[in-house]
């Protein structure tokens, strides 16, 4: 009888020690995957304002149109080309929002990602996040004077009561 025992045992050892292994295999395999997909979306989101850089006017002349863009907006135009937060997207509306309410502390690519409504265990929505909040910095409209915290422009900054920093 404890022959059989331990024959059962090692089975069940043997059978663990592949089921380990095999899991190893899936985790690497899926965090391969993650990183693929975080490099698609940035390689997306890229192509897609390279695509909106190329049909939008090199030069303006007279000031930023007031005319309102046809089509969805996916581009972040840059901050002296725009009337303002209007211009952008409705996510990057709620980024600059976010960022605004987060004020001299700075908002990070964690709480952007809730703020978008994405799931933050999601490496990779956490570096679309930051990729997002980099280009805003690239194009003006934030600063990040900390590394991975992102504030609006100290002009733009308000104080306690709605006014901005320095008024009286």
């Amino acid at each position: 009888m404890r022959a059989v025992l331990e024959a059962r045992r090692k089975a069940a050892v043997v059978r663990v020690e592949e089921l380990e292994t095999e899991l190893e295999r899936v985790r690497a395999d899926l965090a391969d995957a993650e990183e693929v997909l975080r490099r698609r979306v940035i390689g997306l989101e890229q192509y897609l304002e390279a695509l909106a850089e190329e049909v939008a006017p090199a030069v303006v002349v007279g000031g930023p149109s007031r005319r309102r863009p046809v089509g969805p907006r996916r581009a972040v135009p840059h901050r002296e080309n725009a009337v303002g937060v209007e211009d952008l997207s409705l996510d990057y509306r709620a980024v600059m929002a976010a960022a605004a309410e987060a004020g001299v502390e700075g908002l990070g690519a964690r709480r952007t990602v809730v703020v978008l409504g994405w799931d933050s265990a999601s490496a990779s929505r956490v570096e679309g996040a930051r990729a997002r909040l980099k280009r805003l910095v690239e194009r003006g409209w934030l600063v990040e004077e900390k590394p991975g915290r992102f504030t609006t422009p100290p002009s733009e900054q308000v104080d306690h009561v709605g006014r901005p920093d320095g008024g009286s």
